[in-house]
């Protein structure tokens, strides 16, 4: 495209030097604001502008700043126009950019021919690209691009990865006027495109024009592309592909292109026979399972039935591959029939149904009308009445259960059973008969030679309940786990050998507890752990603060840890972790003194101790208790040897 931009002196008429000057380019940036159509966007662009004020122009002829005129104009065209949108507009007062959203019309035919200075009749142009910016803002969005095809006319969607066909109208909806579905959706999406012709709720219609044919409108249209087309000529076929003589290629290159030609063929032949064989596969299963599926129910009055498990049927109309065979093993009692209880797995087929499923998959078991499993009925009716006789006894029984936690036992024979287990069993939610899973009521009160379990031992804690309420219990567990009742009458004697092991623990906890009490009392201030005065002239002995931890929490360990807590280590073999094997000397140097309202303590430490950290050990001194050992010689005898050589590993 060639275009110049004459400027004319309004007092002399004559043209700039510079008017002569011809530039070319593809796009004009066209302006929007307040504008509603190309038609005004291009008036406004080739209009003449005003050089007057401030703005005058100096005229060579004149020899003074005068009034003038200037404009562009278009001497040629190119073959495709693209005319940018300036949809961005920059605010001064905020210094930011924002976006025009206000509808804009354009036609699918333009004659640029009268805009040339030269006005010309053979100047027209089709639309055959859009691009649409998605969002709101000016500085994020996203950019989709329509673009017509030139040898069937059709339009296509280019976003990202995502192609999609739109058909004959850029926007993909159909010319003529809009329904009010399309309306709508019109109105809440501001890329939709619509057709022009203004209506009341601002959509569009298609608008036949005799020049310039339809017009469409977007409140997003970013950039539009327009190409040349001859009027003499049909659209259509000036679309159309051009073949290229081979003559024109080398050999080589036309022997390539043959050959992927070739390989591109037969692999679209493959595919379509691939895509043919599995249309006609899955167009077969859709006929099967409708066919199997319309002919499935058995009617009320059908003797002639066969049950097949609904799982696998699911997988069978479900899936594309069909299970193998037919397994009806999860429907079977331990009978080889029909369970009732396993009416919601299983579905009744009709023979015919049955036939056509059994003869293509084979499999089984067989299972038909008569195979109704009656043992499995019966059971189940007298499990459902026992577990109703079971909740009736319980209810009247529930008075008395109560009554033995209480300790309110009636005269008469009883029988010893976990105190435990039966505030569990009047807690209880579910009534129904004790499963398999229970404990009985005197497993906890068995101990490991078979025999009644002392009662102050451990987990032990019985009760006395009469016999009816026993008798009650009994049967009803020893249905369900025979080897674990035993019974323990109220007269029963513990077991000898676990009431001697048990005197035998509670003797060495109680000398146990009275060492412990003998040694709190002793060393109150040591294990209060507050700091004591020291006297010159007293003996002192170092104590690692990790011994003394565990030596405070063994002796003030009360009721179940007394015995459960380790006995700390002797200090024989502590003192010796302290001393360095080599020089026989201490490890760290001890706290220093200071002197605190006329009395001598030891400094308060942090974990830091020369250049160094210890950790938690043996050799953890945060807090170093002296114990009748003199100061002095303690300062003394520290393995300075040692020291050095540890500063010297933490510097490496």
């Amino acid at each position: 495209m060639f275009n110049h931009h004459p400027l004319r002196c309004s007092s002399c008429g004559k043209e700039s030097a510079a008017s002569s000057k011809m530039e070319d380019f593809y796009e004009l940036e066209l302006n929007i604001k307040g504008l509603n159509n190309l038609e005004e966007s291009l008036n406004e662009y080739f209009s003449e502008e005003a050089l007057d004020g401030e703005n005058q122009y100096f005229c060579e002829s004149c020899q003074k700043r005068v009034d003038a005129t200037r404009c562009i104009k278009l001497r040629s065209l190119p073959p495709v126009v693209n005319f940018q949108l300036k949809r961005y507009v920059f605010l001064p007062k905020t210094t930011t950019k924002k976006k025009i959203s206000s509808t804009f019309s354009f036609p699918g035919q333009l004659d640029l021919g009268k805009r040339l200075s030269e006005p010309s009749s053979s100047c027209t142009y089709a639309l055959s690209a859009i691009l649409i910016h998605k969002g709101t803002g000016a500085n994020s969005g996203h950019y989709v691009a329509h673009i017509k095809d030139e040898s069937n006319g059709q339009w296509w969607e280019f976003d990202d990865e995502t192609v999609s066909k739109l058909g004959l109208h850029p926007f993909g909806e159909k010319p003529g006027k809009a329904s009010n579905k399309d309306d709508q959706k019109s109105q809440n999406t501001s890329t939709e495109g619509s057709v022009t012709n203004n209506n009341n709720n601002g959509h569009h219609e298609a608008a036949p024009s005799s020049t310039m044919g339809e017009m469409f409108s977007s409140t997003d249209a970013y950039m539009l592309m327009y190409k040349c087309i001859t009027k003499d000529v049909n659209p259509t076929e000036s679309n159309k592909i051009v073949e290229i003589n081979n003559d024109l290629l080398p050999h080589h290159l036309l022997d390539e292109i043959n050959e992927l030609n070739a390989s591109y063929t037969k692999l679209c032949v493959e595919y379509q026979s691939k895509k043919d064989s599995h249309l006609a596969y899955i167009t077969e299963r859709r006929q099967e399972v409708k066919s199997v599926l319309t002919e499935a129910p058995a009617g009320p009055g059908d003797d002639s039935y066969f049950w097949i498990s609904t799982d696998w049927l699911r997988q069978w109309a479900d899936n594309i591959t069909p299970p193998s065979s037919i397994d009806n093993g999860a429907i079977q009692c331990e009978h080889g029939k029909v369970p009732a209880s396993k009416v919601t797995s299983m579905k009744r087929l009709s023979s015919v149904a049955w036939q056509k499923l059994h003869s293509k998959y084979g499999g089984g078991p067989i299972l038909n009308s008569d195979d109704f499993c009656m043992e499995c009925l019966k059971d189940g009716a007298k499990s459902a009445v026992s577990a109703d006789v079971y909740r009736e006894r319980r209810a009247s029984l529930k008075t008395l259960a109560e009554a033995a936690l209480a300790g309110n036992c009636p005269d008469g024979p009883s029988y010893f059973i976990s105190k435990t287990w039966l505030t569990h069993w009047l807690r209880r939610k579910n009534a129904d008969i004790p499963s398999d899973g229970d404990n009985g009521p005197t497993s906890a009160l068995r101990c490991c030679h078979g025999d009644f379990l002392p009662e102050h031992a451990p987990g032990a804690k019985r009760v006395s309940v009469p016999e009816i309420l026993w008798l009650f219990l009994y049967q009803t567990v020893h249905e369900k786990k025979a080897d674990d009742t035993v019974t323990f009458p109220s007269d029963s004697h513990p077991c000898e050998t676990c009431s001697r092991e048990l005197s035998d623990v509670a003797s060495v906890e109680v000398n146990l507890r009275a060492v412990k009490l003998k040694q709190r009392q002793n060393h109150e201030k040591l294990i209060s752990g507050k700091s004591f005065a020291l006297h010159p002239g007293q003996k002192y002995y170092l104590v690692p603060s990790s011994w003394l931890s565990e030596w405070r929490a063994y002796i003030t360990a009360t009721g179940k840890n007394i015995s459960s807590l380790p006995e700390p280590q002797t200090l024989e073999a502590v003192a010796r972790s302290l001393i360095c094997e080599k020089h026989s000397r201490l490890l760290q140097r001890p706290l220093d003194l200071v002197l605190k309202r006329g009395s001598i303590i030891q400094k308060a430490s942090n974990s830091m101790i020369g250049n160094y950290s210890l950790k938690s050990g043996v050799l953890h001194l945060e807090k170093v208790y002296l114990l009748k050992l003199l100061l002095a010689r303690v300062l003394k005898t520290n393995c300075m040897d040692h020291l050095k050589q540890c500063r010297l590993r933490m510097e490496i």
